[in-house]
C-alpha cells in the first residue's frame, strides 16, 4: 500500500499549494487555468480511448454501464458524499465547488490505466514505479484543479485510496484475469470519462461523468468477449 499512500499524500500536497495559489488568481485568470485543464483533459481522454482494442466492444460497455449507472444514481451518490465532506469539513459549507471539485478530481485520478496497473505492479511485485509517476502527475493536476474548485479536490484522496486500494491488495488475480487488453478497454473507457469532464470544464456540455464508472467494468469482459465473435 505505500504506493497508495504516496499517491494520496501527493494529491494532498497538490491540492494545498493550490489552494495557496487560487487565492490569488484573479477570475480572468481561472478561466484561463480551466481552459487548459479542459483541454489537456480531453487531450489525455482522446489518447486514452484511441487505445481500445474493439470501438465497438467500447460503445457496448458506455451505453451499458451508463445505464447502471444513471439507475444507481452514482454520481449523485458521490456528489452527496462530496457535500457531506464539506459540512463536515469547510468552513463555508453551501456551495457546489466542493463537491464538484471532490467528483471531479475523484474521477480524473483513478479513471486512468496508471491506476490499475500501477496498483497491480505494487501489490504483486513491489514495483512503486508506475504509481510513483502517476503520484508526480496528480500532484500537479491536484494544484490546477484546487485553486479552481477549492478543498473540495484533496478529498479525492479518499477515492484513490480506497479504488488503488482494492486493486493492490487484489492484485494477485486481477491482473491475469484482464491481462493487457483487458486494461487496455479499461483504460479506452476511462478516456471516454475524462473526455466528459474536459468538455464540462470548457463549459461546453456537463455529463454527469462518474455515472459512467460502471463501464470500467464493462469494458474488459466486452472486449474478450467480441473479440471472441469477431
Amino acid at each position: 500500500m505505500t504506493g497508495v499512500l504516496i499517491n494520496c499524500a501527493t494529491v494532498i500536497i497538490g491540492s494545498l499549494l493550490g489552494l495557496l495559489v487560487g487565492r490569488h488568481l484573479k477570475e480572468n485568470f481561472k478561466t484561463v487555468v480551466f481552459s487548459c485543464s479542459g483541454l489537456v483533459t480531453i487531450v489525455m481522454g482522446i489518447q486514452m480511448a484511441l487505445g481500445t482494442s474493439n470501438f465497438l466492444a467500447l460503445l457496448i460497455s458506455l451505453l451499458l454501464g451508463g445505464a447502471v449507472g444513471y439507475l444507481l444514481h452514482i454520481e449523485d451518490g458521490i456528489f452527496n458524499a462530496g457535500k457531506k465532506l464539506e459540512k463536515a469539513f469547510s468552513n463555508n459549507p453551501g456551495g457546489e465547488n466542493f463537491a464538484k471539485g471532490f467528483l471531479s478530481a475523484s474521477v480524473l485520478f483513478c479513471s486512468g490505466a496508471m491506476s490499475v496497473v500501477g496498483s497491480i505492479q505494487a501489490g504483486t511485485s513491489g514495483d512503486l514505479q508506475t504509481l510513483l509517476i502517476k503520484s508526480v502527475m496528480d500532484g500537479c493536476m491536484a494544484v490546477v484543479f484546487a485553486s479552481v474548485y477549492g478543498i473540495g479536490v484533496m478529498f479525492s484522496f479518499l477515492f484513490i485510496l480506497l479504488y488503488q486500494g482494492f486493486f493492490t491488495l487484489a492484485g494477485g488475480w486481477i491482473e491475469p484475469m484482464l491481462g493487457a487488453t483487458g486494461i487496455q478497454d479499461l483504460s479506452a473507457a476511462g478516456g471516454i470519462l475524462l473526455i466528459q469532464i474536459g468538455l464540462g470544464l470548457l463549459k461546453i456540455k456537463e455529463f454527469k461523468a462518474a455515472n459512467f464508472i460502471p463501464a470500467l467494468v464493462f469494458a474488459p469482459v466486452l472486449g474478450l468477449a467480441v473479440s471472441k465473435i469477431f
